[in-house]
C-alpha cells in the first residue's frame, strides 16, 4: 500500500472492502447473502424445470403409444410422480366418481353421458389441478425479483453511508484534496457494484424462469384440454 494523507490508500478493491467502514461492510455482508441465495435458488428453479421438461417428454412418448384413454392411464401411472400423470389421475379418478366403471365399459350410452354441471365440474377439477402444479413450479421465484430489485437499493445505500463517512472524515482531517478524496469515494462505489452483481443475474434468472412458467402452465393446460377431448372422442362425455 502507499501512504498519503497519513493514511493507508488501498490499491485493490478486496482491500477497499477491508479498509471500508462497519456501515458499509455490513451492507456488504447482506448483498453476500443475498448473492448466495440467489445463485442457489437459480440452480434449483434450472434443475427443477430441466427435471420437468425430462419428465413431460417420456410422458408424452407413453402416451402417444396408448389406444385408449384406460390404457394411457395405466402406462401414465407407472411412470415416475410428475406433474402430467397427476393431472391425469385427477381427470380420470374425478370421471370414475362420476360413472362408476364406466372407464372399462367403453362408449357411454345416451342416457348415461355427463351432464353440462358434470361436465363444467371435470373441467374445474383439472384446472384447479393446473393451479396447483403451477403453483408448485413457481415456487420461490418471486424471490429472485426481490433479490433483483433490492440489491441496487441496498447497494445504493452503502454508497450514501461510504460517501457521508468520507466527508466526515474530510471535515475532520481538514484536507480536501483528491488524494484525500478519492479513497473513500471508491469505499463508497464497492457496495453499488456489489448490489448490481447480485442484481443483474438475478432479474436475468427470474425472466427466464417466469418465460418458462409460462409454457409450462400453457402445456398443462393443453394437456388437460386434450383429456376432455379424448373423452369426447371415445364416447365418454
Amino acid at each position: 500500500m502507499l501512504l498519503q494523507v497519513g493514511r493507508a490508500v488501498p490499491t485493490s478493491p478486496w482491500e477497499l472492502v477491508l479498509a471500508s467502514s462497519r456501515e458499509t461492510q455490513f451492507v456488504l455482508a447482506i448483498l453476500v447473502l443475498f448473492s448466495v441465495v440467489s445463485w442457489y435458488l437459480i440452480v434449483l428453479k434450472w434443475w427443477q424445470f430441466r427435471r420437468m421438461r425430462r419428465q413431460a417428454d417420456r410422458f408424452m412418448g407413453e402416451i402417444e403409444k396408448a389406444q385408449r384413454l384406460e390404457d394411457a392411464y395405466h402406462a401414465a401411472m407407472r411412470l415416475p410422480s410428475s406433474p402430467y400423470n397427476r393431472l391425469l389421475r385427477e381427470g380420470i379418478h374425478f370421471f370414475s366418481e362420476l360413472k362408476p366403471g364406466k372407464l372399462k365399459d367403453g362408449p357411454l350410452q345416451v342416457d348415461e353421458a355427463l351432464t353440462t354441471t358434470q361436465l363444467e365440474a371435470l373441467r374445474m377439477v383439472l384446472a384447479k389441478e393446473v393451479g396447483a402444479e403451477r403453483d408448485a413450479a413457481a415456487r420461490f421465484i418471486p424471490w429472485l425479483a426481490t433479490f433483483g430489485s433490492v440489491s441496487p437499493l441496498l447497494g445504493l445505500l452503502g454508497t450514501v453511508l461510504g460517501v457521508m463517512d468520507a466527508f466526515i472524515g474530510i471535515a475532520v482531517g481538514g484536507s480536501g484534496n483528491i488524494g484525500a478524496v478519492a479513497p473513500g469515494v471508491a469505499e463508497a462505489l464497492v457496495t453499488t457494484v456489489a448490489g448490481l452483481a447480485v442484481a443483474v443475474p438475478s432479474v436475468m434468472a427470474y425472466n427466464i424462469f417466469v418465460n418458462r412458467l409460462g409454457l409450462f402452465a400453457g402445456e398443462l393446460e393443453g394437456f388437460a384440454q386434450e383429456i376432455i377431448g379424448t373423452m369426447a372422442r371415445e364416447g365418454r362425455l
